[in-house]
Formats: C-alpha cells, sequence, structure tokens
C-alpha cells in the first residue's frame, strides 16, 4: 500500500515558499487507485474558480476492479481549505510569477487523502542548472563518506 507519492519535479521546477494541507473531493475508485499507488503529477497545477480552488490535470489512473462507474482518469478535483487559507492563496496569487503546485499525496492518520500544495515562483534555467550541480556534488560527498 503506497503511503505518500511526491511530486519530485515541482521541486525542480520550482522555488516552493509556502505549504499548505489541503482535503480533496474524491470518488470511491479514485481513493482505491490512489491507495494502489496509481497517481502522476505531469502538468498538474492549481488554479481559483468562482473562490475555490481546483486542481487540475492530476491523473489517476481508473482502478482495476471497478465497474461501469470507475471515474474518469483526468478532471479537475476540488481542494478543500478553510476560507482564510484560500483567501491568503488568492492574494499571493495576484503577485507576478507565482503559482500554486500539489507537492505531495497522502493518507493521514484518519485515511483521509490529503493533497500538499506548495506556492511558489517559476525556477530560471541557471537555477535549475545550480540545483542539478549541489545535487551531484551531495552525490559525491556521500560516497566519499561510505
Amino acid at each position: 500500500m503506497a503511503k505518500e507519492m511526491n511530486n519530485r519535479q515541482a521541486y525542480f521546477n520550482y522555488h516552493i515558499e509556502d505549504k499548505y494541507e489541503a482535503g480533496i473531493a474524491l470518488m470511491g475508485t479514485e481513493v482505491k487507485s490512489i491507495r494502489e499507488g496509481k497517481l502522476s503529477f505531469n502538468d498538474s497545477f492549481c488554479l481559483f474558480d468562482d473562490g475555490e480552488l481546483w486542481v487540475r490535470a492530476l491523473f489517476i489512473a481508473s482502478y482495476t476492479h471497478g465497474t461501469a462507474n470507475n471515474h474518469i482518469e483526468v478532471h479537475d478535483r476540488k481542494l478543500l481549505l478553510n476560507k482564510r487559507e484560500l483567501h491568503k492563496l488568492q492574494t499571493r496569487m495576484k503577485d507576478k510569477g507565482y503559482t500554486i503546485i500539489p507537492l505531495k499525496v497522502f493518507f493521514n492518520e484518519k485515511n483521509f487523502v490529503k493533497v500538499e500544495i506548495g506556492i511558489g515562483r517559476g525556477k530560471k534555467l541557471h537555477d535549475k542548472r545550480e540545483t542539478i550541480k549541489n545535487r551531484d556534488v551531495e552525490k559525491e560527498i556521500k560516497r566519499y563518506l561510505k
């Protein structure tokens, strides 16, 4: 059973400044697919629509043992936050260059599916190169210490 799925590409492409934990509105077969680890963050992002926060392009594979009532794999899913957090996020989104990205999907202690979202700025090409260089240096140090 998969405990959490991380969006590693988000940390490579964005400088994450703030993180929030949000609930997500799902159908039953979507929860079962997430438990199997059938989730992909490719090109997923969050957006506001009528004061509500939605995650778009989050791929959850159809459940293998599902019936005709199986869910649609890619559709907009509502994120559940309180009004104060939504207002904070909306004001930050008005600043140029900020975006909201899903970082992690996990089950909390009550077995509810939660999404960790982060607000961040996109990295430039030279920032990405710096990230790659730092990662390679850390690997070299770990290899020498072993």
